[in-house]
């Protein structure tokens, strides 16, 4: 695949300039392996509905399509569960989990990292999305298998981070 650079204008990065030299969807670091495609996600229904509704011109046209999207507010009516599973922006900057590149947080970054982008930051943030495997195996202890009322929460949580838990 031949590099293509991409040039980012939202709200959050001016003339922010990234390099693509993947195929999108493919060779991923080994051991990175989500349930989910940024799409898929976005149709499910993540963030409340109102992460990146600025910068779909960033993305393939067709991850927006049958999106949840509330580009108002943060509205967990949007959300899979229900549930409001996030954290403010300023808690992810407190916490130092926000990458410069990535101001957004660890979607953006696997949106980016989904569409080709491979970056200093790639390590970090798969080592923290290995690290919500723990709540899977809370997930599994749930007493009726795919009862989506158990553990809401966390079932959103995990969708957040590109795991599909919806048959736990």
């Amino acid at each position: 695949m031949k590099p293509r650079e991409v040039v980012v204008n939202d709200r959050m990065q001016h003339d922010f300039v990234y390099t693509l030299t993947e195929p999108p969807g493919r060779n991923f670091h080994a051991g990175f392996e989500p349930q989910l495609t940024p799409e898929q996600m976005l149709r499910l229904g993540v963030f409340g509905g109102r992460y990146m509704t600025d910068c779909t011109a960033e993305f393939p046209a067709e991850w927006f399509e049958h999106a949840r999207f509330c580009p108002e507010r943060h509205d967990p009516e949007l959300n899979l569960f229900k549930v409001n599973a996030s954290q403010p922006l300023a808690v992810w900057r407190a916490k130092g989990w926000i990458h410069p590149d990535d101001p957004r947080g660890w979607f953006q970054w696997y949106c980016r990292y989904y569409q080709g982008r491979r970056s200093e930051d790639d390590e970090r943030q798969i080592r923290r999305w290995k690290a919500m495997t723990r709540h899977l195996a809370q997930l599994r202890n749930c007493p009726l298998p795919g009862d989506w009322n158990c553990r809401r929460k966390q079932r959103q949580a995990l969708l957040h981070w590109a795991y599909d838990c919806r048959n736990l």
